[in-house]
């Protein structure tokens, strides 16, 4: 099995951004790319300086798209793993993004999270135990478990992620994330049993379900 095309090219383009991958972080998706860019138009429409959360960031795709097409943000880049963090420093720094306006957390998903924010984008692991068949071979022998194992039911770090994302948005603040199109029922009950109100699901590009938007 050959090592998948984007390590060997050494990058990824992501909304106006260059990605390297040279820390072997997950590869950017275009269905992350679809809800980024959704979250993008969002930003686009506030009025004062907004401060973003990128949580399980990975390569930091979502962040930089961020800081990249949002001049007036800044961002926070939260992950468990040290090696994706030090290639978001490298990311940073190839798309030129002044380092007052990111800065690096390791935490395991929100323990070293001190402050609250305007937006909260995460794309957490959730691929489920029970489709670990269906999943592609060079995603299970190049790409790092950690950021796509979701365990049973692939709910594992998404549960833990929404019982306490609400604790870390302002007043008026939104989270933007994204799931399996099979999780949605789930997801759906976790909103009710945690208090969220108002919030929405929405397709993806290939008009399936994939990402959940919340208004607190």
């Amino acid at each position: 099995m050959n090592l998948p095309l984007d390590y060997k090219k050494g990058f990824k383009n992501f909304l106006n951004v260059k990605i390297e991958l040279s820390k072997k972080p997950f590869i950017p998706r275009e269905e992350t790319e679809f809800w980024v860019e959704a979250a993008i138009r969002e930003l686009k429409k506030e009025k004062k300086k907004t401060h973003c959360l990128d949580l399980f960031s990975g390569s930091g795709c979502v962040g930089i798209a961020i800081l990249k097409n949002i001049k007036n943000s800044y961002c926070d880049f939260a992950d468990v793993n040290r090696k994706t963090l030090e290639q978001i420093k490298i990311n940073l720094e190839i798309n030129n993004i002044e380092n007052k306006r990111a800065r690096l957390i390791k935490t395991d998903i929100f323990s070293n999270i001190k402050r609250k924010y305007d937006y909260i984008l995460a794309n957490p692991p959730y691929v489920a135990k029970e489709r670990l068949p269906e999943l592609e071979l060079q995603v299970k022998l190049y790409e790092p478990k950690i950021a796509w194992y979701g365990r049973q039911q692939g709910m594992f770090y998404i549960e833990k992620f929404l019982k306490k994302a609400k604790s870390f948005l302002r007043k008026n603040g939104k989270i933007f994330f994204e799931f399996d199109p099979e999780q949605k029922h789930k997801i759906g009950e976790i909103f009710k049993r945690e208090g969220y109100k108002k919030f929405k699901f929405f397709k993806d590009q290939f008009k399936k379900w994939r990402f959940a938007k919340i208004e607190y």
